[in-house]
């Protein structure tokens, strides 16, 4: 019997998707005011947009189609191609947070990362999965996990200091390749 390979969870949003582009392209359209596209460390979207429209940011991540058409990260598709070598990959993604986002999630992952089959797309609330490693930009989801943690940076999370840290997918390959 064969040793299995080490195992990835991946989160998508901010990881592998980017989330924060179109939440700036929405704004701008529906506002018609620039969005600062400096989010300061420590900071989330919301926080740079008037108090008048800190829910329509809400309403943007929940309604059908915000998911499906999101801008992919730099490298990540190259970087995971190369990772299937060495390791068995995972998407794992809390997509049960926004309902209307599990068949623009999965139709999104099918046109850019094709060679990451169904049976390794995990769309879940809490991530208590059994890998080895898992690359997020949310340190709650690496509550209770034993293995290595790769903290994907996110302006969200630039003032947290506790956690091994990639920047971008050209790092990730550096660390695991």
């Amino acid at each position: 019997m064969s040793e299995r390979k080490p195992r990835i969870a991946i989160d998508m949003d901010e990881v592998i998707a980017d989330p924060i582009s179109k939440f700036i392209k929405l704004y701008n359209r529906d506002y018609g005011i620039p969005l600062d596209l400096k989010i300061h460390p420590g900071n989330e979207v919301y926080h740079h947009v008037p108090e008048h429209a800190k829910m329509k940011l809400w309403e943007y991540i929940n309604e059908k189609g915000f998911f499906r058409d999101l801008d992919v990260m730099p490298d990540s598709v190259e970087v995971l191609k190369a990772l299937q070598d060495k390791y068995e990959l995972f998407i794992v993604s809390a997509a049960m947070e926004f309902p209307n986002s599990l068949q623009d999630k999965y139709e999104w992952l099918a046109d850019h990362f094709p060679f990451i089959g169904w049976q390794n797309i995990i769309f879940c609330g809490l991530k208590i999965v059994n890998v080895d490693i898992i690359i997020d930009d949310r340190i709650k989801n690496f509550k209770d996990f034993n293995g290595r943690k790769l903290l994907y940076s996110s302006p969200h999370n630039l003032l947290l200091t506790d956690y091994e840290r990639v920047n971008n997918w050209k790092e990730v390959a550096e660390k695991l390749l």
